[in-house]
């Protein structure tokens, strides 16, 4: 009961932390780990372990699930070079370049054991940044190359760190032999991903059953890193590669599996998120314990070389690499050059998390200076939250790279609803002519026609206003049908069942209309 207990005041302070973070508008993430923080100092507050194994195999896979699921193939596949770049370029820079800068510091330390320091803090979070990213409107390449270089540089960096740590432990190691062992891991977990990924959609299809779908879903997310690991190459790419199958086959499932999956993914990303960040917050009082030996100016001095060699290293990378379309004009079909502004925000988001908390507790007891580095990857993740997680929306409206919101719809989305309407309206014109159920065809035509005209008409101003007004006065009706459904239910009563039947059918016409008029304010 103690552990129900504890998780269950988890996330009652997750929520209260995330409705701060809300208000003073910064990013969860960070205020997260700072409550955390806080809780840890407070006496008499319960001694919080987070096991390593537990947080890469419980937390990291459905996490990883969760953005390849929604993650937009074109545009992954459109960013391939800078999303390559920075997720296998930046994490082998990143890590060489920590590696020299704990040396000059901790100069003891076998060049091994700094490769897997370098490999611990190398890869950055996304859900920190996510909190930013999704709250403005960014251009659409800086969210793809951010999501996809988070859905590969955890794979990298965890298999570069499993490779320093052998090499630390074995008393010969060839890095020849482990450049072979890194191509080895990360093809044979894309191969399992990718198998595990078509068998859960085989399956899926052949359930009909909405909460079936829902948990062969988890079961696909957690049998892909698990089968992986049991033969040794990498679960995450595995992971990853699962929900880029499952995503890209989404659309065959059933509209209510997708929106109801969708909810319930929603949901335990979100609790995950928060749990984990909360959570290294709470590691601060059991990490400063071990550190009492060391003198506060040299692990300051040590924490600070560290996390700005972390950060530089970084731009020092993203800049040269965001040059090679302009170098080498055959990489731009692999995606275009950016504006120094796009670069700059991409260089920024650098914010560390979970993966590296959790591989730095994974190292084993007899490895060198482990509780130093333990400590050095809980500053770097404390000082990339606090500093750029803090600075980022500011960075991004005082460089102009939030796109401003134009009145109407865009032309993607019109020219999508045209085709949509278009198609509706020729089914119905053919069923007109049939002689049998021609009649009720017809009646059913000017609504058709109607949605064509103002579809049709969507960059004129007026044919706009129309058509926010006609939205406007449905929305109204909708809620009359609501507030008479619920008077008919507190007079005559209705069966449970039905109620929640009709209830459904009319969030979904309003949430439909919600999102028509989204796109027709200014």
């Amino acid at each position: 009961m103690p552990i129900v207990q504890a998780l269950l005041a988890l996330i009652a302070a997750c929520i209260g932390f995330a409705l701060l973070a809300r208000r003073a508008r910064l990013p969860y993430a960070v205020v997260l780990v700072l409550g955390g923080m806080v809780l840890a100092f407070i006496p008499g507050a319960p001694k919080v372990e987070l096991d390593p194994d537990l947080a890469l195999a419980f937390f990291l896979p459905p996490l990883l699930m969760a953005s390849a699921y929604r993650t937009d193939w074109r545009a992954f596949t459109g960013n391939i070079r800078p999303i390559l770049f920075l997720a296998l370029g930046a994490v082998l820079f990143t890590a060489v370049c920590v590696a020299l800068a704990a040396l000059m510091v901790i100069p003891w330390l076998p060049f091994s054991a700094a490769i897997a320091l370098g490999a611990i803090v190398a890869p950055p979070d996304a859900v920190a940044a996510g909190a930013v990213l999704h709250r403005l409107r960014l251009p659409k390449g800086i969210v793809a190359v951010l999501e996809g270089e988070s859905l590969i540089n955890d794979a990298s960096a965890l298999v570069l760190y499993r490779l320093a740590v052998a090499a630390t432990l074995a008393s010969a190691y060839s890095w020849a032999e482990a450049g072979f062992t890194f191509i080895a891991l990360a093809i044979g977990g894309a191969m399992i991903g990718w198998l595990l990924g078509r068998g859960a959609i085989l399956a899926i299809r052949r359930l009909e059953d909405t909460l079936l779908e829902t948990a062969m879903s988890f079961i696909a997310c957690f049998a892909s890193y698990f089968a992986a690991e049991f033969v040794h190459v990498s679960g995450v790419i595995a992971v990853v590669v699962t929900g880029l199958v499952l995503g890209r086959a989404q659309h065959a499932l059933s509209a209510r599996t997708r929106r109801e999956a969708r909810v319930v993914w929603q949901f335990i990303e979100f609790v995950l998120n928060s749990l984990v960040f909360i959570l290294i917050g709470l590691q601060l009082n059991e990490i400063l314990g071990r550190m009492d030996h060391y003198g506060v100016w040299q692990l300051a001095s040590c924490a600070l070389v560290v996390s700005a060699a972390l950060i530089v290293s970084r731009f020092i990378w993203v800049f040269p690499a965001s040059l090679t379309p302009r170098l080498v004009p055959a990489l731009a079909r692999f995606g275009s050059a950016r504006p120094w502004s796009h670069t700059v925000i991409i260089a920024w988001c650098g914010m560390r998390g979970v993966v590296s908390l959790a591989a730095a507790l994974a190292l084993p007891v007899t490895f060198p200076e482990r509780d130093l580095i333990v400590f050095l990857a809980f500053c770097a993740i404390l000082a990339t939250l606090v500093m750029q997680g803090t600075t980022l929306e500011w960075l991004i409206k005082r460089l102009g790279v939030e796109e401003k919101r134009k009145p109407g719809m865009g032309i993607d989305e019109a020219t999508a609803r045209t085709l949509i309407a278009h198609a509706a309206l020729r089914e119905m014109e053919r069923r007109a002519e049939d002689v049998l159920s021609g009649a009720m065809a017809q009646d059913l035509l000017p609504e058709y026609r109607d949605r064509v005209r103002l579809l049709d008409g969507i960059s004129q101003g007026p044919i706009v206003a129309e058509r926010t007004a006609r939205l406007e006065h449905r929305l109204h009706a909708l809620r009359a049908a609501r507030a008479r459904l619920l008077r008919h239910r507190a007079e005559d009563g209705v069966e449970e069942e039905l109620m929640n039947r009709l209830t459904e059918e009319l969030d979904l016409e309003e949430l439909r209309l919600r999102r028509l008029l989204g796109a027709t304010d200014a």
